[in-house]
């Protein structure tokens, strides 16, 4: 069973009957110029979980076959088959394996200095789509870099593949002006305090029409989006600036810092002074070799 996110701690656990096939940034230097840590497809069985209270680059899973627990924006879910996540940057995000059945995976991990991992960050938290051929652009990368020839060329074109594959994924609300232009005026302004109303009168929609193009494009309400919005940024803040909590409470639309304090627990799993104190101690950037962080 899923532990509570109190009772969560850094874990990084594979064990013998996991399997995964890596490809990481310092064996194809096609995947560092992309800013992407690592690449992987893998095959787990318990005792496989991995904990990271505070991730430094954002995290993209999709499903393949069996099924895997997984924490994503404060609860925890089912990944089946048809089914991929975004982790972002600063958050808690944990997996594992289920007892009695096998899970097959594929993932990317930015790194903390890619466009994906910094604040403004937007994706669907988790959707359908079927992943088959991103595990084959992993694999066909894995295959160039360990058993051919490492030419340059060929594994530049599987890494497009990659991120082609989950741009597509990712960024399906790019292509809708109307979403563009409420996103670019909320993230410039999350101090205001909007509405559903005002959000739609600035993409030019009914409050229901816009409810539905959100649910559409991320899986969230506007309001929830907004919250959403408003917790990266404030990690960001939290993470790298000296600020007071209260004054990035105010800065991100909470006048009540105890407000503040809760909705950020009840979204990353942790307080957000604890997640401050986190991020002085933790060396940013470490990514050790053992596997996905």
């Amino acid at each position: 069973m899923a532990a509570k996110h109190d009772d969560l701690s850094e874990t990084h656990i594979v064990g013998d009957d996991t399997v995964q096939w890596i490809v990481r940034a310092q064996d194809c230097p096609t995947l560092a110029s992309r800013h992407i840590s690592h690449v992987g497809v893998g095959d787990a069985a318990v005792p496989y979980k991995i904990v990271r209270l505070h991730l430094s680059g954002a995290y993209v899973h999709a499903g393949l076959g069996g099924e895997g627990q997984m924490l994503l924006d404060g609860r925890w879910r089912t990944m089946r088959p048809g089914m991929m996540s975004f982790a972002p940057a600063h958050g808690l995000h944990a997996f594992h394996a289920v007892p009695h059945t096998r899970w097959q995976y594929c993932w990317l991990r930015y790194m903390p200095s890619a466009p994906r991992s910094v604040v403004g960050t937007m994706a669907p938290v988790m959707g359908h789509y079927r992943a088959e051929p991103l595990q084959h652009a992993v694999l066909g990368l894995y295959h160039e870099v360990f058993e051919g020839d490492r030419d340059p060329g060929n594994c530049a074109l599987w890494v497009d593949s990659i991120e082609r594959y989950v741009a597509r994924f990712a960024d399906p609300w790019r292509s809708d002006p109307r979403i563009v232009a409420v996103l670019e005026q909320v993230r410039a302004d999350l101090e205001r305090r909007w509405t559903v109303e005002a959000m739609a009168a600035v993409a030019n929609v009914s409050s229901e029409h816009l409810r539905r193009i959100c649910q559409r494009s991320f899986g969230r309400s506007p309001m929830q989006q907004l919250t959403h919005l408003r917790m990266q940024h404030a990690a960001h803040k939290l993470a790298t600036t000296p600020v007071s909590i209260e004054a990035i409470a105010h800065s991100v639309g909470y006048q009540n810092p105890f407000a503040f304090s809760k909705t950020f627990k009840r979204m990353t799993g942790i307080a957000p002074s604890d997640f401050r104190l986190q991020s002085e101690v933790r060396q940013v950037g470490a990514d050790p070799t053992a596997g996905p962080r």
